[in-house]
Order: structure tokens, then C-alpha cells, then sequence
């Protein structure tokens, strides 16, 4: 078998919590076409007029509160997840980490295994849910990046795992350890998208943004609404969540446009006036803590909670660098490549 590499891929941060570095940051993510899918000429007014300009200086105050001593939330523990998978792998099967936007590039990644004589690269997104603003736009860098060199490797591109069991069981595990028959409710919180993104994703005409998600089949099979609402079942289940303990809802939307729903934001709300007044909340569509669950949702959330006649709101952490995750990882690429990663144990 060919010398393989793999590129673990996460969605990026920004180089340091200073406003102008938080500014590069947002006007390459938001100027992606798979992002914010418009027009090219509105997008850049948008991004580089509007969002780059007035968002950045509230973001970098965000990313200082929330910054660690060795940097970004999302690299520390990105950093910490691939050291953890070179110990646990055999040595002849490198992995390197990359970042979506900014730092450190695909390009530089994939470099640096190219620098390794790796032959075949697989790329592993740190999303289990596909998106094409996600795990598309990961892929199509990619691909950008490797036509432009004269000897292409081998490619496997893994896609998504919303209800692999080896994910499924490590989120659950981080879950346990807060014990959510305890809570009053159960929330499964994850990263909006514009509805338009997923009928343009919706190549059968089955979208309804309702019924149609219950159940994963040939017809949704890459719809994110559909995987999300799949995780959240795998999850309920494997934790044992009676029916009515748990909702499935969505965060961060921007804009006029719809997005799907229901939102975070709503359906707090609602449990709040229904007496709820204890609320755990797990956000499966980010492997690693960052911006949106370290402030979105233990503390924008919360306060929002809190406000609406809610007592106490909890995260569950992310996956982030534990020894669960990176078993996990290896499970599912051992059964999707055919590799043998896991180091001989020594007698």
C-alpha cells in the first residue's frame, strides 16, 4: 500500500485576538461563495464594506475573553488532537492539521505532507455533519490547491459521520459526565445555515424543513437539517433520553433570510416558559470548543436563558483533544480506508 498522510481539517481562527487579525480572519471566511453563496460583487461589498469592518472589533473582544495562553481555543485543542493521534499511530502514517481559513493553510498542510513522501492523502473534516459551506468548502480548497501540482496523490475525501457509532459514542461519553437525566431538558444545539443552501443541496426535491428529517435515507442523505436531526437521535438514544427530553434546534443565524429552525434562541425561550429551569445543552456539529459554544452558548445562551425565567444553562465541552475522540477518529478511518493506524502494542 502506498505511503498514506492525513489532514485533519477544522474550520480556522484567527492568527491572535487583535482587531485587525480578526478582520483577515472574517473577510476570508465570509467571502468564501460556499458561505455566504451571492453574488460576487455584493459579497465583497457586504464583507469587506459592512460585516469586516463593523463585526471585527466586537469579535476580537470576544476572542480576548475567551483566548487561551497558548492561543485559540479551536488551534490549542486542534494542536492537541493531532499530537495525540501521532502518539497513538503507527509512525509511518503522518497526520497534519490544517485550518479551513488562515492558519495553517490546506496548502501548508498538504505540503507538509507531500514533504513526507506521502503518495496517498486522506482528509478527515472535523464536521460530522456535511455542509457545502463546511465540508464542501474543505474539499474544494482542497482539490484547488492539488491541481495546481504536477504529481497529484492518491485522495480519499471522508464526507461526514453524524450517527457513526464511534462518534456517537464519544459525545455521549463527554455527556455522561454530566448526567443529563438530571436536567430538566436535554438541548442538541447546532451551527445554523440559510434555508437556500439546503435546497440548492437538495438535488431530489424532498426538502420540507420538517417530516422529511425524521429519517435518513437515499433521498436526504447529504441534507444537513437531515444528519443533525440523526445525530440528535443516535445521541438520545446511546444516553437513553425519554421522548419530549430533548430538542433539536439551530444557532448563530445572520440576516433577513430564513434559516433553518427552530432557532436556539426560540426554543430557549419556550422552555423557559414552560417551567424548564435547568437546561444542558450538547452542540454535536462542533468537535472543538471555539467561539460559538464557549460564548455563544454558555454565555449569549445562557444570559438569554437566564432572562426568560431559566436557572441554569450548562455546555457540554466539546471532544476537543480526549483520549475518546482520538480513538474514535481511528476507528473511523481504520473502517472507511482499509488502514492499519493503531500502533503494535508491545509485549
Amino acid at each position: 500500500m502506498p505511503k498514506t498522510g492525513v489532514l485533519v481539517v477544522n474550520l480556522g481562527t484567527p492568527d491572535s485576538p487583535a482587531t485587525g487579525d480578526v478582520r483577515r480572519y472574517l473577510i476570508q471566511f465570509l467571502t468564501d461563495p460556499r458561505v455566504i453563496d451571492i453574488p460576487w460583487l455584493p459579497r465583497q461589498l457586504l464583507v469587506r464594506g459592512i460585516i469586516g469592518p463593523f463585526r471585527a472589533p466586537k469579535s476580537a473582544k470576544t476572542y480576548r475573553e475567551i483566548w487561551m495562553p497558548e492561543g485559540s481555543p479551536l488551534m490549542v485543542y486542534g494542536e492537541r488532537l493531532v499530537a495525540a493521534l501521532r502518539a497513538a499511530w503507527r509512525e509511518d502514517v503522518p497526520v497534519e492539521l490544517a485550518m479551513r481559513y488562515q492558519n495553517p493553510s490546506i496548502a501548508a498542510g498538504l505540503e507538509a505532507l507531500r514533504r513526507q513522501d506521502v503518495e496517498r492523502v486522506v482528509v478527515f473534516p472535523l464536521f460530522p455533519q456535511y455542509a457545502s459551506a463546511t465540508t464542501g468548502s474543505v474539499h474544494d480548497e482542497v482539490m484547488r490547491v492539488l491541481r495546481g501540482q504536477a504529481n497529484i496523490p492518491d485522495l480519499r475525501l471522508i464526507d461526514d459521520y453524524p450517527d457513526d457509532p464511534a462518534f456517537i459514542g464519544a459525545f455521549a461519553e463527554a455527556g455522561r459526565a454530566h448526567d443529563p437525566s438530571a436536567w430538566d431538558h436535554v438541548l442538541f444545539s447546532y451551527h445554523g445555515l440559510p434555508e437556500r443552501q439546503i435546497r440548492k443541496a437538495d438535488d431530489r426535491d424532498v426538502c420540507r424543513f420538517g417530516a422529511c428529517c425524521e429519517a435518513l435515507g437515499p433521498d436526504n442523505r447529504r441534507c444537513y437539517r437531515a444528519q443533525c436531526f440523526a445525530t440528535t437521535r443516535a445521541l438520545a438514544g446511546e444516553l437513553g433520553l425519554a421522548e419530549g427530553g430533548y430538542t433539536t434546534c439551530f444557532q448563530s443565524r445572520l440576516g433577513s433570510d430564513p434559516w433553518i429552525q427552530p432557532y436556539t434562541s426560540d426554543v430557549l425561550k419556550d422552555l423557559a416558559g414552560r417551567g424548564v429551569k435547568r437546561l444542558l445543552v450538547f452542540c454535536p456539529a462542533f468537535t472543538a470548543d471555539c467561539i460559538e459554544t464557549i460564548d455563544e452558548i454558555a454565555v449569549e445562551y445562557a444570559e438569554e436563558f437566564h432572562e426568560a425565567g431559566g436557572e441554569e444553562l450548562r455546555l457540554v465541552e466539546s471532544l476537543n483533544d480526549r483520549a475518546v475522540w482520538v480513538e474514535a477518529i481511528t476507528t473511523m478511518l481504520e473502517q472507511r480506508t482499509g488502514l492499519r493506524l493503531r500502533r503494535a502494542v508491545e509485549a
